[in-house]
């Protein structure tokens, strides 16, 4: 199915409620130290979205079709009480530059800068996206606790070209970030592309946001003759406490910029069904953005954050030329020190037997360039 962009002058459908500000309370209550890895509790009812029952919607809340189910409130208290995490230094920079990018990048050639965990900024055919942009300083609901960065947004905002679209996955606070696409609205205007529920969370704090909120298997035209596709991934979605799955969560494939392109959002490997799925559906892909960290205890995160191991694995069952990884070294989330995912994919890909040089643990201000015409 193919959803046509937004009309500018309609109003967000009646069917789907906004969040209320008893609900921000209870964000605030339930997530100041874990805003970005953990909703808690169940919840009666969807407060985003209103539709019919499908084969991964049961009318109220979202779900993984065969797949797992978010740990409980219990196995949550049991990481954070009785696993013990590597230690983090104070900061962890980059080794590369802050990015200036160009206006526009056109010719067949892309230019994909990594801002920061998952925030890329993907350039060719004439457009610029962001995936999942965040620049705040802390992925929370919280201004003064909660997960802060570890680095600083490798391309300052007032450096950032004009943005014509934002590819949001998910409502999580590393993935959503209200402060940072309320700066790019009032700034470019960008088309916002997200799956079903997110456009709910965006327009309680800024209604008038020009979003299409789009179901898995559809394709929303980015201008240009270019296009993102949903894709199911395996993860779930929560804001707070009573909130648990009543967003949809998604994968991207985006064509028509003189590439093909994967961006995973956040997923498990779920028996490398989201990565076989892809594969069939859009064939070999020039390139593939992979969530490589926020994996230890697996025993917890398996279900929802691959490892390296399993980023390598979905790499080849995508068919993928070259893969970036990202999800890793900027926010504190979970219990792996932050060079470790850097250890563990080089171990992954030595033991797949897969050139490194064609999957990246790509660092803040790094650059990778592609599409016809470069070699």
């Amino acid at each position: 199915m193919t959803v046509p962009p937004p009309d500018p002058t309609a109003v967000p459908p009646a069917a789907r409620r906004r969040p209320t500000r008893r609900g921000l309370f209870a964000s605030l209550a339930a997530l100041p130290l874990l805003g970005a890895c953990a909703g808690l509790l169940p919840g009666r009812g969807s407060a985003y979205y209103d539709g019919p029952a499908t084969d991964h919607f049961d009318g109220r809340r979202f779900f993984n079709p065969g797949g797992e189910a978010p740990r409980s409130f219990v196995q949550l208290l049991q990481w954070q009480l009785g696993e013990t995490a590597e230690a983090w230094p104070d900061a962890v920079p980059s080794p590369f530059p802050p990015d200036r990018p160009p206006a526009r990048v056109d010719g067949g050639a892309v230019r994909v800068s990594f801002v920061g965990h998952c925030t890329f900024l993907i350039q060719g055919g004439g457009l610029n996206l962001l995936t999942d942009p965040v620049w705040s300083e802390r992925a929370s609901p919280f201004s003064f606790t909660g997960p802060r960065r570890y680095n600083p947004p490798a391309i300052a905002f007032d450096d950032l070209p004009p943005i014509d679209a934002v590819l949001l996955s998910h409502a999580h606070y590393d993935h959503l970030d209200v402060a940072t696409l309320e700066r790019l609205w009032r700034r470019d205007r960008p088309l916002v592309v997200t799956p079903l529920g997110n456009d709910a969370i965006v327009r309680a704090n800024h209604p008038d946001e020009r979003i299409v909120a789009a179901d898995w298997g559809d394709t929303v035209p980015l201008g240009r003759g270019a296009t993102a596709t949903l894709e199911p991934v395996h993860h779930w979605s929560a804001r707070g406490v009573t909130d648990r799955n009543h967003a949809l969560w998604a994968g991207f494939v985006v064509k028509g910029l003189g590439l093909d392109l994967f961006f995973a959002g956040d997923t498990g490997f779920d028996g490398g069904r989201p990565f076989r799925n892809v594969a069939a559906r859009h064939g070999p892909l020039d390139l593939a953005l992979l969530p490589i960290g926020a994996y230890e205890p697996r025993w917890f995160m398996a279900a929802q954050h691959m490892n390296p191991e399993d980023a390598v694995a979905g790499f080849g069952l995508l068919g993928a030329r070259n893969a970036l990884g990202y999800h890793w070294g900027t926010f504190r989330l979970t219990n792996e020190g932050a060079e470790r995912p850097v250890t563990d994919l080089a171990a992954a890909l030595e033991a797949a037997g897969t050139d490194p040089a064609r999957f990246l643990a790509v660092r803040p201000g790094q650059v990778w360039t592609g599409g016809a015409g470069v070699g």
